[in-house]
């Protein structure tokens, strides 16, 4: 076997870039570390700046063929890629879980799926893209999508391939060609993609895929003149250092970031439905943006619902992600668990008080954590945790609510769980963020707008909106009169 080839939970990957549709090693690599038991599963090519130039011009170089190939075409292709996903699927769900610590069920049932439909989507949205002509005194106005060239798209850790694909299937569908840089605690699926889309016939050059760390190969890549779209998933810190090295070429962002969610709770609730949503936000061992991390509880009902959301998390079993019964597995590496302890352990130092959890487990487990007597100006209300601790505070009235609800730098998504559709319809209307969720969670459809507000994020993709960022969107104004008759 290539010593560039490791196999994963059986299955072989190729440790190296793909750039310009061949496997590129560089000199120096980096370890991945499965966060199920500290196994090392290989060492990964390391990319620099010179693997980002490469990869940069090999996207620039396959951008006319790509941007020229007709829409049903390029459909044709992604359908072809999501063919290929579906049936590699159960390998795909065997390597993310391995390397991320995910559960594997859900990588089977719902998360690999999705990767497939991501492709899908696009490839039907972009055949049906379009825009009704109208008319300005005469004048025909006509509205289309242009590709825009290279992007560079940069992904998380935390759900790598269905994040990656997210980006890379409107990218592609748009007409653009890719450079994919995947999170360094997590890089193997973005290196089996580069074998499907191969293997579905994408032509080289349009999807690339680097490895590496962010300030060897990510700073490069983003710097880069050449590059015409930059999308990311991720802190808001790496953002800010994104768009400050984006600025000086005045390539375009789409940033998806951190999040503070509240989970807003109203006496009329059905209660125990509040503490399932509640409960759900342990999902992914709490390494979950859009996660309702702060738990806001009508006051007349606040112990009540504290009992039913203990009892229903006490059943929870934490262990490895590989068994059909393991409802939360690790966290991701050992400085993301030291980051979750530091936080709960400095909420505890100031007072709060720990309901459920507030410590660590055997390895790289977190316990479920619920803090309660927590200010509403403490660290741990005010940042992000990424991990699978919440906090409970309790409100008057719709009022505090909201104001509760909206007290932090952060807009991302927001849950409201209510017997009052007047309520419903008020509180969401106030609620500062890019999705909210009534009486449900995580429920999410491609067609719909998602990002965030304040700092959780710069501008929308999904549907339309997606092509609105990776295309130029071009008007033509055409004058009633003036062509020559050639007939």
């Amino acid at each position: 076997m290539s010593t560039h080839l490791t196999t994963v939970a059986g299955v072989a990957v190729d440790t190296r870039h793909f750039i310009g549709g061949e496997r590129v090693a560089s000199t120096e690599t980096f370890t991945d570390v499965s966060p199920i038991d500290g196994s090392v599963l290989a060492e990964i090519s390391r990319g620099t700046a010179m693997e980002a130039a490469a990869a940069v011009a090999a996207a620039k170089a396959a951008f006319p063929a790509w941007a020229a190939t007709p829409r049903a075409e390029r459909a044709r292709l992604l359908h072809a890629i999501a063919d290929g996903v579906e049936r590699r699927l159960e390998e795909l769900a065997l390597v993310e879980t391995t390397d991320n610590g995910a559960l594997l069920r859900s990588h089977r049932r719902g998360v690999m799926p999705r990767v497939a439909h991501n492709f899908r989507f696009f490839a039907d949205w972009l055949l049906e893209l379009d825009h009704e002509d109208f008319t300005t005194r005469g004048h025909t106005n006509h509205v289309t999508w242009d590709p825009a060239g290279p992007c560079v798209l940069i992904t998380p850790w935390n759900a790598p391939l269905m994040l990656a694909t997210w980006k890379v299937a409107p990218a592609l569908a748009a007409g653009d060609t890719v450079v994919l840089k995947p999170a360094e605690w997590s890089p193997l699926t973005a290196s089996l993609l580069a074998d499907i889309a191969t293997e579905a016939g994408l032509p080289a050059g349009v999807l690339n895929v680097v490895q590496g760390y962010g300030s060897e190969v990510g700073d490069p890549l983003t710097a880069h003149p050449d590059v015409r779209r930059i999308s990311f998933t991720g802190s808001v810190p790496t953002a800010r250092h994104i768009a400050a090295s984006a600025a000086a070429n005045l390539t375009p962002l789409s940033l998806e970031l951190g999040g503070k969610s509240p989970l807003l709770v109203f006496a009329d609730a059905d209660l125990d439905l509040a503490a399932d949503l509640a409960v759900e936000q342990y999902d992914n061992a709490g390494q979950v943006c859009l996660a309702a991390t702060r738990i806001l509880v009508e006051a007349p009902v606040a112990e009540e619902f504290t009992r039913r959301f203990t009892e229903k998390a006490a059943a929870l079993r934490q262990g490895d992600p590989r068994e059909e019964a393991t409802d939360i597995g690790p966290t991701i590496h050992p400085r993301q668990l030291e980051k979750i302890n530091g936080f709960v352990r400095r909420a505890l130092e100031a007072g709060a008080r720990a309901v459920i959890g507030g410590h660590r487990g055997a390895g790289q487990y977190y316990a479920p954590t619920l803090l309660t007597d927590v200010r509403q100006d403490s660290e741990i209300v005010q940042e992000e945790v990424f991990g699978p601790v919440l906090t409970l505070q309790t409100f008057d009235d719709e009022d505090e609510a909201v104001r509760l609800a909206n007290d932090t730098r952060f807009g991302l998504a927001a849950t409201v769980a209510t017997g009052d559709a007047d309520r419903a319809a008020r509180v969401t209307a106030r609620l500062v963020a890019g999705t909210v969720w009534v009486n449900c969670f995580f429920v999410r459809d491609l067609k719909a707008p998602f990002g965030g507000s304040r700092h959780s994020g710069v501008g929308r993709e999904g549907g339309t909106w997606s092509f609105d960022f990776y295309c130029d969107v071009k008007n033509t104004v055409t004058a009633p009169k003036g062509f020559k008759d050639h007939g």
